[in-house]
């Protein structure tokens, strides 16, 4: 991020940012019909439409949260109509929750997008997040203590249920894509959700502009996320040298894989939880593993078995060293006890 650029990009930046997506045929724009997203319509269409390759749907989200929100996809039904774009007005129906309710309306958001990107045969399904959003969400994952590779922030490609999920903006800082918005006079709204402090990100958005003043603002936190990636991939490329040393089977000898860094024993330990309980490795949580790998470090010191359920997954070290991991046993009615 530029902390000095506010231009909107050049024709050249756009094309620059749909490049890796440059052997798409189809792409699902999600659009609220706030100032990112129309953006990120209009730079898309116009590539589309310059470069001839891809052909460019849209689809809004109307959550039935506020009153307005039936107006406002209305709205982005009416420019996707002036870009000759296809666009499609999804609904988050039934009873809403109480409680969490921006962390759910966020994955029933997905949920309807990845569908309607999956029934148009879309090759992405194209989000607005910015270099303003991944600031924030580093500094939310931060205060949360995740390792380095939460820390690393969104990807710009990355997948969910089968769907590669694209954030083409994601170099680019808010008021870059509010001038874009405003260069090619399309209307767009700002959700006021963005601004209740009973919301995490709205609180995040107010502690960064006053950290800034102690210099680690979205730029630093920018930095901090590519350096993070940097360090991630060096890691899994570590891990990886490691976990072919240990073999494929289901079972490995634990003192070869403890004579690895603990950071890379941590990792294949998640792996292999996954692998076996059927579960992202994410979902797992890093404290969850971190306690697991002392235990075990401690059990093998003292040459004793230990066992350990944990994402899904049971895990047995054997007094003779051999740690295997095997889906974890139902428990009474047939249930995993989803530790």
């Amino acid at each position: 991020m530029n902390a000095q650029r506010s231009r909107a990009p050049s024709a050249a930046q756009i094309e620059a940012l749909f490049e890796p997506l440059g052997r798409a045929k189809t792409l699902l724009i999600a659009v609220s019909g706030g100032p990112d997203s129309t953006a990120l319509l209009l730079m898309a269409a116009e590539w589309a439409k310059r470069s001839g390759r891809a052909r460019i749907e849209a689809a809004t989200v109307d959550h039935g949260l506020r009153p307005e929100s039936v107006g406002e996809a209305k709205a982005v039904a009416a420019l996707c109509a002036r870009l000759g774009v296809a666009h499609r007005i999804l609904r988050w129906k039934g009873a809403k929750p109480a409680s969490r309710i921006q962390e759910r309306a966020r994955e029933a958001r997905y949920r309807l997008l990845v569908d309607h990107a999956k029934a148009i045969g879309a090759d992405a399904l194209l989000t607005a997040h910015h270099a303003d959003d991944q600031a924030e969400t580093v500094l939310f994952r931060l205060l949360r203590g995740s390792g380095m590779a939460g820390l690393r922030g969104m990807e710009l490609l990355t997948a969910r249920d089968g769907m590669t999920i694209a954030r083409p903006l994601i170099g680019l800082r808010k008021r870059e894509l509010v001038a874009y918005a405003r260069a090619r006079g399309a209307p767009f709204v700002d959700d006021p959700s963005n601004a209740d402090p009973r919301f995490a990100r709205t609180r995040l958005r107010a502690l960064i502009a006053r950290l800034g003043e102690e210099g680690l603002d979205a730029d630093a936190l920018d930095r901090l996320a590519r350096r993070a990636g940097e360090t991630e991939q060096a890691l899994a490329h570590l891990a990886a040298e490691v976990e072919a040393r240990l073999g494929a089977g289901e079972a490995v000898d634990a003192r070869a894989l403890y004579a690895a860094p603990i950071a890379i024993v941590e990792r294949i330990l998640a792996r292999r939880i996954a692998a076996a309980g059927g579960r992202e490795e994410s979902r797992i949580g890093l404290e969850k593993i971190e306690a697991l790998a002392a235990a075990l470090s401690a059990a093998l010191s003292e040459r004793r078995a230990y066992a350990a359920n944990i994402g899904g997954a049971l895990v047995k070290l054997s007094a003779k060293g051999r740690l295997s991991f095997a889906p974890e046993p139902p428990r009474r009615g047939g249930k995993r006890s989803g530790s």
